[in-house]
């Protein structure tokens, strides 16, 4: 699908703020979660994990390079929790950025909707900022 939102060059400076009401994956415990995020597979970021935490503050800014006339206005976040043995996915979201180009940054709690988008899986406050070249 097209946009009709093309972006400037520059750089995307993305926070991952913290987390709160983090569904609980592990039957014994808290989750041990970090966050996925990216504009593109390819090229994936993630944040520390904190142990032991239903609501952890990482504090913690990515940067993505945006070329001119991108089409790309979507970060997508990924809240997993990390086990021995892989990790189970607490929830995921994407959020359109397209305001931050006209220099509006974006402070929001994205919420991480369950199946069927009934319950919450918790949510995640995050800040966006776009940085023209």
């Amino acid at each position: 699908m097209f946009s009709s939102h093309s972006s400037p060059e520059g750089t995307l400076s993305v926070t991952i703020i913290e987390a709160r009401k983090l569904h609980g994956e592990d039957l014994i415990g808290k989750n041990d979660p970090y966050v996925e995020l990216w504009l593109d597979e390819k090229y994936k970021q993630r944040t520390k994990e904190l142990s032991n935490t239903n609501d952890p503050v990482w504090n913690q800014t990515f940067t993505f390079p945006i070329e001119g006339g991108s089409s790309v206005h979507k970060l997508y976040l990924k809240v997993l929790d990390k086990d021995p043995i892989g990790s189970d996915k607490i929830g995921e979201a994407k959020l359109d950025f397209a305001d931050a180009f006209r220099g509006s940054p974006i402070d929001t709690w994205v919420k991480l909707p369950a199946k069927l988008g009934l319950t919450s899986h918790g949510e995640v406050h995050v800040y966006i900022q776009f940085i023209p070249n």
